[in-house]
């Protein structure tokens, strides 16, 4: 195990002692003191596991495919922009376009997200990228979404009209949202339908809830008490008419 004290370090520098351990396949790197260093982990492949203790910023998890990030803290924002495989965990609070182009691996964050989380998400051969927010979302939740899973738990806003932002699952052709609340109807973009999830949609998302509730400590009866609702695109090409003639 290898210990990074990062404080006033360049982001730069930083990265590159991470890249260096990796190298020599230190298994387990922890960073404390964390303050906005963007890149963390980016492009690193393999069974790794880094700590971080802090707020890392812009574009941590870029490209990782692999590895397990635990962030003590909150995150800035396209944390696991284009993520390949591996997880993150969040114990706070994430900023905008997480999982931006994401086609593989799972996040987990136990507060809040800003928005448009899970924009043009997608599905790479076998890989099926999973999301799950313990909080609310802002504004376009899954835009452009065309593969994968979002998982809103709102376990925050009991209120369904404050869990999640405007225009969710604009554009949205592929992939799915569930959602502990029903979401209003005014806040969905007009390609997506929203039903109860049935028992197999259940059965498919009990696994990462139960690891959301190991992470962090909730009490899984408690997040489970009710049957969640499935937000899905009705229409794969959401554009045709604009675009094909």
């Amino acid at each position: 195990m290898a210990t990074i004290y990062a404080r006033g370090m360049h982001y730069k520098d930083l990265n590159e002692m991470i890249k260096k351990l990796v190298k020599i396949n230190e298994k387990e790197i922890i960073l404390k003191n964390v303050q906005g260093q963007r890149y963390i982990g980016d492009g690193i492949q393999g069974e790794y596991r880094i700590t971080i203790e802090g707020t890392p910023g812009n574009d941590m998890a870029a490209y990782m495919d692999g590895p397990t990030i635990i962030v003590h803290g909150n995150v800035q924002d396209a944390t696991a922009n284009t993520m390949n495989d591996g997880e993150v965990i969040v114990h706070g609070n994430s900023g905008d376009t997480l999982g931006y182009a994401m086609r593989g691996g799972e996040v987990y964050i136990k507060g809040s997200v800003g928005y448009r989380v899970g924009i043009h998400m997608k599905e790479y051969m076998n890989k099926k990228p999973v999301i799950v927010i313990g909080g609310k979302a802002g504004a376009f939740l899954g835009e452009y979404m065309a593969g994968g899973t979002i998982i809103l738990l709102g376990l925050n806003a009991e209120d369904p009209q404050k869990m999640v932002g405007s225009h969710c699952g604009t554009g949205m052709h592929g992939g799915t949202i569930y959602s502990r609340l029903p979401i209003d109807s005014f806040k969905l973009g007009k390609e997506v339908m929203q039903i109860p999830a049935d028992d197999n949609d259940m059965e498919s998302v009990n696994i990462y809830i139960m690891k959301f509730c190991s992470y962090f400590g909730f009490d899984y009866d408690s997040v489970r008490d009710r049957r969640f609702w499935k937000i899905y695109p009705y229409n794969k090409r959401p554009y045709k008419n604009l675009y094909a003639y």
